[in-house]
């Protein structure tokens, strides 16, 4: 049976504001995340449809706050609620927090080549 854990999955993300852990098990990217600041990362998601992540996203939040912005309403999640992020969101994230969360690879890889190009981008 595929599996992963925190430990296991690669760093690729260490940042002053996240530290993001990933592994990929079957068609699923697994996400460790780990929030060090305060972030509206919606710049970041220029360029998608409707300036938005079109990526589904499944998880848990061990600990803090996560927000998924609509066009028509927010959806609030607290430490202990596992949750459905629907295409068409925007993250908002808060210092403390981390969640564990399951991505589809394709999808995933699609938007995080746009957003790693805006990120880019803010650096220069």
């Amino acid at each position: 049976m595929p599996r992963t854990s925190k430990a296991e999955a690669e760093l690729q993300m260490d940042e002053p504001v996240m530290e993001g852990r990933y592994a990929q098990v079957g068609p699923y990217t697994v996400g460790y995340e780990t929030v060090k600041q305060d972030m509206d990362p919606a710049p970041l998601f220029r360029g998608l449809p409707d300036d938005r992540c079109q990526c589904p996203h499944w998880g848990q939040v061990l600990t803090g706050k996560l927000v998924f912005r609509y066009a028509d309403h927010d959806e609030v999640f607290h430490a202990g609620d596992a949750y459905y992020g629907a295409p068409g969101h925007l993250p908002l994230v808060f210092a403390g927090t981390e969640i564990v969360e399951f991505s589809p690879t394709a999808e995933l890889n699609a938007t995080m080549a746009v957003v790693a190009g805006n990120l880019e981008g803010a650096r220069s």
